[in-house]
């Protein structure tokens, strides 16, 4: 790369980190940064954007639930489209790069793009998702769902706290929701979505490295796990004669930290629990517990609920307490594209860095949008892996790296297409 070339986006790198900062600020809480579904503050960053996305270029409207979508022609006509972008929602006292570090990276792009008077011989569309976090209406991925036409009229049956119908944001916020089936894209005219985020874990930070290239959105499994024993007197029951509901749950935790452990690319997590009476002097005869189990194999994540379900009812029976079993809900994975994801890996080496896969454990706008095209994601490192946090934080150097692949990415989608169609 040329020194020109790294100068203007080390430049534009900045540029991003300042746009963050100044997004950062439009909050509906002065004490910490919170930006909901509809909410005057999403609005005013759906306006800010607007107008960077304009002077770039860009053809810039809103769809009937809130998206922002901005346009950048192509060289010829009635091009086919790639799909850029990532949310604008934040959680409540989030960071300030989860989320909008992905659409304002793809701006960055088509800026440089429009400063040279270059077009591609396919447009680029970028999305500002208007809710990937569900805060508001706990409906995560509205937005991205809308546009994979993943919506039906139920979505639309709930209230926020404030007894605010989801319908009624909607108009409030600018859109239509007797109009939402006009949000849905055509399959047949897009290459594909890429989306650009920080990992939201620690390992690109391990290894040392500014990005990776998702393999797969690992798929989930939620399960409420009860232990039931016998309550009785701490001071008078010997511990040979007790039905410990606690000891069994703690028993069974510790099967799923080594069951973790133990198994390649699987996370499981016992988040909360739950101990019923709750006093120091009697023993527990009830647990509530939950369990989350992910993996980018399903076969595996379904497999590993298996084997810790028997291993559960084991336990259970060996110390005398009854167990049961409730499957919350589960979401399958979500591979990338392998061709994308080789474009991207290919982007990255062209960088001079080493090219790393990894999958994400969390969700993506790309889950829904892989029900309408292919995917691909790139990572960007974030200190100590933290995220949904005031302690976000990633570097400009990193940044400029994330630019720097994701113009190459481009760029090697448009020499293949140029082929494809025999121009040169």
């Amino acid at each position: 790369m040329m020194s020109t070339e790294r100068t203007e986006i080390d430049t534009r790198a900045a540029m991003i980190l300042e746009r963050c900062d100044a997004l950062g600020a439009m909050s509906e809480e002065q004490d910490c940064l919170t930006r909901r579904y509809g909410t005057p503050a999403m609005r005013a960053v759906n306006e800010r954007v607007m107008n960077w996305m304009r002077a770039a270029g860009m053809n810039v409207h809103r769809d009937a639930i809130g998206n922002l979508i901005a346009r950048y022609e192509a060289d010829v006509s009635d091009p086919p489209t790639l799909l850029l972008g990532s949310h604008l929602d934040t959680v409540r006292d989030a960071g300030k790069y989860d989320g909008p570090l992905g659409v304002l990276v793809a701006l960055a792009l088509v800026e440089t793009l429009h400063a040279s008077g270059a077009r591609l011989p396919f447009a680029l569309e970028l999305y500002g998702f208007c809710d990937e976090e569900g805060l508001r209406y706990h409906t995560g991925y509205l937005g991205s769902r809308a546009v994979a036409g993943d919506l039906n009229l139920n979505d639309l049956n709930v209230s926020d706290a404030n007894s605010i119908a989801l319908v009624e944001a909607i108009r409030t916020f600018g859109g239509d929701p007797d109009a939402l089936a006009t949000c849905a894209r055509r399959r047949d005219d897009l290459l594909g979505y890429c989306e650009v985020h920080i990992e939201q874990g620690p390992v690109l930070e391990a290894h040392n490295l500014p990005v990776g290239v998702v393999s797969a959105i690992q798929g989930q499994s939620r399960i409420t796990v009860g232990f039931m024993g016998m309550a009785g007197h701490a001071g008078t029951v010997p511990m040979a004669m007790r039905h410990d509901a606690l000891c069994a749950a703690s028993e069974f935790l510790l099967e799923v930290e080594r069951l973790g452990r133990a198994t390649e690319g699987l996370v499981a997590t016992v988040g909360q629990l739950d101990a019923y009476p709750g006093a120091s002097n009697v023993i527990p005869g009830q647990v509530t517990l939950s369990l989350d189990v992910r993996h980018q194999d399903d076969a595996m994540r379904e497999q590993t609920c298996e084997r810790l379900e028997s291993r559960g009812r084991e336990i259970a029976q060996s110390r005398g307490v009854t167990m049961e079993w409730h499957l919350l809900g589960a979401h399958h994975s979500v591979p990338c594209s392998t061709h994308l994801r080789a474009l991207l890996a290919q982007a990255i080496a062209d960088q001079n860095v080493e090219s790393y896969s990894l999958p994400s454990g969390a969700g993506h706008d790309a889950v829904p949008m892989s029900l309408l095209t292919d995917v691909t994601m790139l990572f960007v490192r974030c200190a100590g892996g933290i995220s949904h946090s005031p302690a976000e934080s990633v570097t400009r150097e990193d940044v400029a790296l994330a630019l720097a692949t994701l113009q190459r990415f481009v760029a090697l989608m448009a020499d293949e297409w140029a082929a494809k169609r025999g121009t040169p």
